[in-house]
């Protein structure tokens, strides 16, 4: 299922022009422990982007920068060319409901809430529930009748394409995605990175994909480096 000309309509209106994401000399400090500083990108619509970096340089803790579930010490971050951090929290909420899809790490699937009710969430949010798109988003990551399940029922890989599943069904202008591929086989994995191209390339989504496989970093248009003093493009 296709999205309507007007929601693509309403999507454009919302992203306006340049780039769909800009960082700009961001620095994140636990105490006086630094994680990273003088991280610097941009990201422009239909742009499928990798980031690695060595385990604990702060992947995960940059993509919650970015999506504002964390607050940096410095620098700003800008999605659709409004400035996240300077927004009041409900602004910020609000953004990231139209603008984002997150895939977690941790899955965070609400566990009192059916499969198809958990991928459905960013839809009854946004208030346009819609169930055909709900069972199109069970289908492409390969679990179209295990929609009435509860998460207690499923397994690590499967919440994961549950998790995946949720990010994608509003169809968000920005996906950040932390390591989706890690919890899967090599062919669900495929079919998962396939799901996350295809996002980009037919809805004109940008996707920043943090990952260890090599595999799914050559999926990408470009591959970034995270370092603690910064960012640059893969050698």
């Amino acid at each position: 299922m296709q999205p309507k000309p007007a929601e693509l309509d309403a999507r454009a209106t919302a992203i306006g022009a340049g780039p769909l994401l800009q960082v700009s000399g961001l620095g994140k400090r636990y105490g006086a422990l630094p994680v990273f500083s003088g991280v610097s990108l941009q990201i422009a619509a239909g742009e499928f982007v990798a980031l690695r970096g060595e385990s604990g340089v702060g992947k995960s803790t940059l993509l919650n920068c970015i999506a504002g579930l964390d607050r940096a010490d410095e620098g700003s971050v800008s999605l659709a060319g409004r400035p996240v951090h300077q927004l009041p929290e409900p602004e910020q909420a609000r953004l990231r409901r139209e603008l984002l899809g997150f895939v977690f790490q941790a899955f965070h699937v609400l566990p009192h809430l059916s499969v198809a009710d958990n991928i459905g969430l960013p839809l009854m949010l946004l208030g346009r529930p819609d169930p055909a798109r709900v069972q199109q988003m069970l289908d492409d990551v390969g679990m179209a009748a295990l929609g009435g399940r509860m998460p207690s029922q499923l397994s690590g890989g499967q919440l994961q394409r549950v998790a995946i599943a949720r990010a994608l069904v509003h169809r968000p202008p920005l996906i950040l995605a932390d390591e989706p591929t890690g919890n899967l086989d090599p062919d669900t994995a495929a079919r998962i990175l396939d799901l996350l191209q295809q996002q980009v390339q037919r809805e004109g989504a940008a996707c920043l994909l943090v990952t260890h496989s090599h595999s799914a970093a050559a999926r990408a248009d470009r591959v970034l480096q995270l370092h603690a003093t910064g960012m640059r493009d893969a050698a």
